[in-house]
């Protein structure tokens, strides 16, 4: 059956982010089972471009901002949503988060009668959290939860990308029969077989022969990269060879430079931008241990990240937080490293026991491939979809 759903989304490529980058692998895993996915952004899409868009292969069709933040977001998306369904005539809606796309689909999938499916990513509430844009509890962080939980109610089916989302939306009330997982996954043929150690880009950033602990990625503070920025002294003291490479940037990358040039261990942290995509495996080849010490709160407890997943795809040791979203991936001690959140002296003490017994390393990284490769790909996620697809169309017939 060529089931064609129309995607709502908040953004897309070309921009780059794990919200684009699982877009694309949801859209391109529904188009091997031979649907034929349709897709939009709302206005909070921010690249230039034409509408529509053809992006690798893949095409999307874009609402153009007017009027007011939210409600002219909103009414835009619902326009464009309009004009799409009369032209394709899809099958149903499939909004992502945040709710701004599901208020949009909400009225089209009533004013043409088609199912609508709602999938959340991360709660906005939690986002706006982990950004910076917003605060725990006050009256924004409420009205926008409220938001939420009035999407799940009304959408016919609410797909969530792991199990602290699902547990969270059984303690607002959500109806267990609309409920269903589709995980954050990996496409193993992206990766292939790592790089050798790139000699040159190490010579270049004096990494000859060190032991380099890395991260890649955007500087948020959720990610707690100023908790493994104050776990590197204890680090070099123990271990004289490690250092520190950060590859990305971000809203934190100031204050994070900050202190690291305050830092006892200076001279062993590397800041190197931003680089191009097709650059990224240089850089990936030079890290023994990929640590992820995102801090404690509703987000990260809640919320599966795609890096971790990646970095084990890629045959490298993971070290991580052990956060409720960490937890739900990694297996302490066999496919990765958990340490104490927000705890500059246990991430030193787990990084500097990884570092000085290499010899578990080959299993490490075997038995997180093989994982990653039988539970989180993106076939087996995607598969997920069909029977709700199936199951809301038998009823819209």
């Amino acid at each position: 059956m060529a089931i064609k759903p129309l995607h709502i989304l908040d953004h897309s490529l070309p921009l780059h982010s794990g919200y684009t980058f699982r877009s694309r692998a949801l859209i391109e895993g529904q188009r091997r089972l031979g649907w034929q996915p349709l897709m939009l952004t709302t206005p909070r899409h921010y690249a230039e471009g034409p509408d529509p868009e053809v992006i690798d292969g893949l095409t999307f069709h874009r609402s153009r901002r007017s009027g007011l933040p939210v409600i002219g977001e909103i009414a835009a998306t619902a326009k464009r949503l309009d004009a799409l369904i009369e032209a394709e005539k899809p099958d149903l809606l499939h909004a992502h988060s945040p709710v701004l796309t599901f208020a949009a689909a909400w009225g089209a999938s009533r004013r043409h009668n088609l199912p609508l499916v709602y999938e959340i990513r991360a709660f906005w509430e939690d986002a706006a959290v982990g950004n910076g844009t917003g605060r725990e509890g006050d009256l924004k962080f409420r009205l926008t939860h409220a938001a939420e939980s009035w999407a799940c109610r009304q959408a016919d089916a609410v797909g969530a990308i792991c199990k602290g989302l699902l547990g969270d939306l059984r303690a607002r009330g959500i109806d267990e029969a609309k409920l269903f997982e589709i995980p954050n996954a990996v496409d193993l043929a992206q990766f292939g077989d790592p790089l050798p150690r790139d000699t040159a880009l190490a010579a270049e950033l004096g990494l000859e022969d060190a032991e380099v602990i890395g991260f890649l990625g955007s500087f948020y503070d959720y990610e707690g990269l100023d908790i493994l920025i104050a776990a590197m002294p204890r680090l070099v003291v123990a271990r004289p060879k490690a250092h520190l490479l950060l590859v990305g940037g971000g809203p934190m990358e100031a204050s994070l430079r900050a202190a690291a040039a305050a830092s006892s261990a200076s001279d062993r942290i590397r800041f190197v931008g931003r680089v191009p995509h097709s650059e990224v495996d240089r850089y990936y080849s030079l890290v023994d241990v990929l640590a992820y010490p995102r801090k404690a709160m509703r987000l990260t407890e809640l919320v599966t990240p795609l890096k971790p997943l990646e970095a084990m795809a890629q045959e490298k040791l993971v070290a991580a937080s052990n956060v409720g979203g960490h937890r739900e991936l990694i297996e302490d001690g066999v496919t990765g490293t958990l340490f104490a959140a927000d705890d500059p002296d246990a991430t030193a003490d787990a990084l500097i026991g990884l570092l000085a017994d290499r010899s578990a390393w080959p299993a490490r990284r075997a038995h997180a491939k093989a994982w990653v490769s039988a539970e989180r790909n993106w076939d087996r996620s995607v598969a997920a979809y069909m029977p709700v697809y199936e199951r809301l169309l038998s009823r819209a017939r």
